[in-house]
């Protein structure tokens, strides 16, 4: 399932990540998808914190370490997504969590 970063409504534009975990690591083979509230148009994609491209895809594949957000015909910008390339990662689930919740934490390497 895709699962925003943020709790719904909190940005018009959400960058979600497949598989839904955090920080996302590139051996997970990383989805992130660009959603908005309707808008049509191109989605532009920042890297690092610099314009990094603008296309007509609202999805790609990760394949290079760093933080992105994207934007989807000027809406808004999403809440920046790190994807990480390091030896060894402690990752807990992106949905939101709920003081008292069970929560399954992976650390991989």
């Amino acid at each position: 399932s895709w699962c925003p970063l943020s709790p719904a409504g909190a940005q018009t534009t959400q960058l979600l990540v497949e598989p839904p975990w955090t920080p996302a690591v590139l051996w997970d083979k990383v989805t992130l998808i660009c959603q908005d509230l309707g808008a049509t148009g191109a989605t532009i994609w920042y890297k690092d914190g610099k314009h990094w491209g603008q296309n007509r895809h609202d999805r790609f594949t990760v394949t290079e370490s760093g933080t992105y957000m994207c934007d989807r015909f000027g809406i808004g910008l999403s809440l920046p997504v790190r994807v990480l390339d390091g030896p060894l990662v402690l990752q807990v689930p992106t949905w939101a969590l709920l003081e008292g919740d069970t929560v399954t934490l992976r650390c991989r390497r």
